[in-house]
């Protein structure tokens, strides 16, 4: 994920940034892709990181929220870097910080926001692949080869890689690999949503 901000947005760099969301946050929003997207559950993580809340504006998605945002009619958000890379790349935005463990390959003059001194905000998003409950072995099998030999495709790497995703490794690829994918994730986040009040049971 990246924190960007749009062009009017005086600041220079994340502490820059973060003094000027403190200053101004009556008067600045925070956009998203909409309400349960990755990109709101970024931000609300961000302002509690913070310790400071925003006016929150939720989009149909990522493409209306980014018009928005290079039109200057709202003030930031945080995106994947498959979205936002190549806005980063043209300069349509401004690029503060990434949530990665590490610079990402794409983006590396983009600091983590660890290095920034929020110690352990980390955020990714991850893909799955569901077929019908029921579905027959052997056809999951065939998909599985079908995905695995995707995924370790040379021009599929080169391609994530420059959009700053990582691809997950042959392990992972499997029915028992997204399985402990998807329990360690509500372990992780339930709570912390739930402690958010950001969405009702």
């Amino acid at each position: 994920m990246t924190v960007i901000a749009n062009n009017d947005v005086p600041a220079k760099n994340f502490k820059e940034f973060q003094a000027y969301i403190t200053a101004n946050k009556s008067k600045i929003n925070l956009a998203n892709a909409g309400v349960g997207s990755a990109s709101h559950l970024c931000g609300m993580l961000l302002m509690s990181a913070l310790k400071t809340d925003v006016q929150t504006i939720p989009f149909s998605g990522t493409g209306p929220a980014m018009t928005a945002l290079r039109g200057k009619q709202v003030d930031f958000m945080c995106d994947q870097s498959t979205n936002t890379t190549g806005q980063i790349a043209s300069n349509a935005v401004k690029a503060f910080a990434t949530t990665s463990s590490k610079r990402m390959a794409s983006l590396p003059n983009v600091p983590t926001l660890d290095e920034e001194g929020l110690k352990g905000f980390q955020l990714g998003i991850w893909h799955g692949l569901w077929a019908p409950k029921g579905t027959p072995k052997a056809v999951q099998e065939k998909l599985v080869a079908a995905l695995q030999k995707s995924l370790n495709e040379a021009a599929f790497k080169d391609r994530m890689s420059k959009l700053g995703a990582v691809v997950y490794g042959k392990d992972d690829a499997t029915p028992a690999g997204l399985n402990k994918t998807v329990l360690m994730n509500l372990a992780r986040w339930s709570p912390i949503i739930a402690k958010s009040g950001a969405y009702a049971d």
